[in-house]
This record gives C-alpha cells, sequence and structure tokens, in this order.
C-alpha cells in the first residue's frame, strides 16, 4: 500500500492491508517508515468486493502524531501496478469527524479525502478548523488543499481571533510553511465584514493578516462607528489599534459625521 505525504492538519490515512470484524487494532507499514495505527471500538472490516476496508465505532487512525477520528471510517483501493501492493486512493470519516495535529484541529459531520489530489472536504452543521492564531467556521464546506497550502471555508464563513473578527462569503487562508503552521493570511471574497468592537467595515472583497491584525478591504468601503460612516474604494482596518483609515484605490472619499447633541 502507498502512502502520499500530506501536511500535519489533514493528513489521514492509509489504513490497514487486512483486517475482520473483532479486531481492536492494527498498524502497518506504508511507503514511509512510519506505522499507521488503526483502532476501533467495533471492529475492522475487510470488503474484497468493493475493495474497501471499514472501521466502525470510534474509529481512529493515527501516523505522525496526526489523528482523524470519526464514527466510521472507510479507505477505498486499488491494486497496485501489476498487482503488486494496494493503493488507497479515497478515505470517507463519517459521524463527529475530528482531525488533529499539533497544531491544528478541524472538525465537521463527514470528510471526504481525496488521495492523489491531497484534498480533503468537510461538510456538516459545525465546521470549524482551530489553529494556534484564528478559528475558522463555515456553513457550507471546509476544504484542505495540502499542495497548495490552503484551507477553503465556504458559506458565511467567519474567522475569530482574539484581534477582531472577520466574515465573507468565502475565506481562503494561506498556511505559512516555516515550521510554525500558522496562518499567514486570509482571502475574503463576497460581502466582506470586518468587525474590531468599536467599529465596523464593509467591502466587496479584502486581505487578512492575523500576524499582525491589519485588514484591507475594497470595493464599496463603508465604515461605520455609531451614527458617523467613511465610504471609500478601499480601507485599512487595524484589529489591534481599532484604527480604520481609507486609502487610495481612486474615487472620491465621502463622510457622513453625526455630531453628538
Amino acid at each position: 500500500m502507498r502512502w502520499h505525504p500530506i501536511g500535519p492538519i489533514l493528513a489521514v490515512v492509509a489504513l490497514l492491508t487486512a483486517g475482520a470484524p473483532g479486531v481492536m487494532a492494527q498498524s502497518m507499514i506504508g511507503g514511509g517508515d512510519s506505522p499507521v495505527e488503526i483502532d476501533a471500538q467495533n471492529g475492522i472490516e475487510w470488503q474484497r468486493d468493493t475493495k474497501a476496508y471499514i472501521a466502525r465505532g470510534d474509529a481512529h487512525a493515527r501516523r505522525n502524531g496526526v489523528e482523524i477520528r470519526a464514527d466510521t471510517l472507510t479507505a477505498f483501493y486499488r491494486d497496485g501496478p501489476d498487482g503488486k501492493g494496494q493503493e488507497i486512493y479515497r478515505i470517507d470519516a463519517d459521524g463527529k469527524v475530528q482531525i488533529h495535529s499539533a497544531s491544528e484541529r478541524a472538525y465537521g459531520d463527514k470528510g471526504v479525502y481525496h488521495v492523489e489530489q491531497a484534498v480533503l472536504v468537510l461538510i456538516g452543521k459545525n465546521l470549524k478548523l482551530e489553529t494556534q492564531s484564528a478559528v475558522i467556521t463555515a456553513r457550507d464546506t471546509l476544504e484542505y488543499w495540502d499542495k497548495k497550502h490552503l484551507a477553503v471555508a465556504r458559506g458565511d464563513a467567519i474567522v475569530n481571533s482574539q484581534k477582531g473578527r472577520l466574515r465573507a462569503d468565502i475565506l481562503t487562508a494561506h498556511i505559512a510553511q516555516d515550521g510554525k503552521r500558522d496562518l499567514k493570511q486570509i482571502d475574503a471574497f463576497g460581502h466582506v465584514l470586518v468587525s474590531t468592537g468599536t467599529e465596523i467595515a464593509r467591502g466587496e472583497e479584502g486581505v487578512y493578516n492575523p500576524r499582525t491584525g491589519l485588514a484591507t478591504l475594497c470595493g464599496n468601503v463603508k465604515i461605520t462607528r455609531g451614527k458617523n460612516q467613511l465610504n471609500g474604494r478601499c480601507a485599512e482596518v487595524n484589529l489591534v489599534t481599532g484604527i480604520s483609515r481609507l486609502v487610495g484605490g481612486g474615487g472620491r472619499v465621502k463622510g457622513l459625521i453625526t455630531p453628538e447633541k
């Protein structure tokens, strides 16, 4: 069985070579040197006709410090070249899906991992990705693209951090490859809203740096603080200081200032 290496957040598994009902734990060696350990409360089943391995009941899969948990884990395989070995090409996780690594955690009701593309898609009611600097939630899907080092949240996507809150139709999070596995940039598309606690900024698209707390919005930008409002093409919002300002982008800047009585 051949392993395809993927990043820490969602390195899922090439499941066991053979299993039988009632087996509580098994391990194997994939394409690398590290074993994959599988355990399930209700046993592990090998379906030869459908070419699948199924681990049921609080199923866990672990490798290199990464763990995926679900009520059921199903690995689909095909025969390797010249009929030698097996290749896992898809892994389905169903029910209370959790994916843990040393720096990130992801949650969903169901998940599908496409091995060759190194893409994992989570769906469910409470989609969430937790990192060291922020928490990202979504309504429709939460995706991780390992080869591109991206996480994509779709549908009323929200990133919450100690510095503020960013919401958009789609959020694309770029994961740093400097060993920290932290978020270095988040791109926001569609109905973007940034909240600092004292003011709200809206725009059509934006870029947020979780490390500096600086968000840049563009496209029909409106900054509201109480009854006061500033309108322009682009704006910078500092979630650390709470200071916002309209910047370049062309066009005139307008403001509506309501004096205190």
